[in-house]
């Protein structure tokens, strides 16, 4: 069996997992990760660039090893290289948690409950709920979705396509460095430099990929696309900016403005200012636009190793 169809089956395989069984609550892998991560952090924290660029070359090349030893150790097995690739593809994945959160938030809004959204955001983004009212919170809610879209699903599919086993769950070590150490806080502004950059480039495949398909899953693909090109560049993440203009134009909504991180008040430009805002039952037509993108990308992303690995026979053949 060649790598394509490995790939293929193995993550069809690990997002009907991630589907019907989500995330464990307990021994979860990425818990795992982000455990060993903290106390690698604990030795080698300094307030200097090289040791948090060492610190993420441990990290992720640690992740990127284990993955490539496990699939040299089952290379001989077809079977055993498509439950691996399944496992790690459910491993690394949270499409199912990201709609969990997302729908528990949006119900407590419809029911009227803004106390009970405000103490569950924080399972989702690390936006002040005590500063957001209900549309401001589900505004959050919609901007997260489709950024974790990327991040928690389609960028990894990308990275599994492109490296398998090795490559998933490197790219999920580089997304959960950058949550960690990745962020502008006087502790890690110098020593989550590295991981920061090295997500932004990890990322940079898979933004793209789920900006082209929501565009293509959403309700207003002109929409989606006259977003894209006026106000991807103007947000400050080089990735998120495509993917949440994507997803406001393809849902019609506007999404972007003030918000309030740790205290910390930030004033991002507007995405898709035509649009109306962001009302409590966008929450759930996000939801199934991340669906949709999610499974449109394992398609697309088997499709291509498919053809890339039929291109490759031609010319050596």
């Amino acid at each position: 069996m060649g790598a394509d169809r490995v790939f293929a089956y193995g993550a069809a395989a690990g997002l009907l997992g991630d589907l019907l069984l989500g995330d464990p609550r307990r021994g979860h892998p990425v818990a795992v990760f982000g455990r060993a991560a903290g106390a690698v952090e604990r030795v080698l924290w300094r307030d200097h660039r090289g040791r948090g660029a060492l610190h993420t070359a441990v990290c992720a090349g640690g992740a990127v090893a284990l993955g490539a030893a496990a699939a040299r150790a089952v290379r001989s097995s077809p079977t055993g290289s498509v439950l691996l690739t399944g496992a790690a593809t459910w491993a690394v994945v949270g499409g199912t948690s990201l709609a969990r959160e997302a729908g528990a938030i949006g119900r407590a809004l419809e029911s009227g409950d803004v106390e009970a959204a405000r103490a569950r955001l924080p399972h989702l983004c690390g936006r002040d709920p005590q500063a957001l009212d209900a549309d401001g919170i589900a505004r959050a809610v919609v901007e997260s979705v489709a950024e974790n879209t990327s991040d928690a699903v389609v960028g990894a599919l990308v990275w599994g396509a492109l490296a398998g086993v090795p490559g998933l769950l490197g790219f999920r070590a580089v997304n959960t460095l950058d949550a960690m150490v990745g962020h502008r806080s006087p502790r890690y502004r110098r020593y989550g430099w590295a991981s920061a950059r090295l997500d932004d480039v990890a990322g940079w495949p898979g933004a793209r990929l789920t900006a082209v398909l929501a565009t293509v899953a959403g309700g207003d693909p002109r929409g989606a696309v006259r977003a894209w090109r006026a106000d991807a560049g103007r947000h400050p993440s080089p990735n998120a900016g495509p993917v949440e203009a994507s997803f406001a134009g393809a849902l019609g909504v506007r999404l972007g403005g003030t918000l309030s991180y740790g205290g910390r008040v930030e004033h991002r430009p507007v995405l898709n200012g035509p649009g109306r805002a962001v009302q409590v039952g966008d929450v759930e037509r996000a939801v199934r636009l991340s669906r949709r993108v999610s499974w449109l990308a394992l398609g697309t992303c088997a499709a291509a190793k498919l053809l890339c690995n039929r291109l490759t026979k031609g010319r050596t053949s």
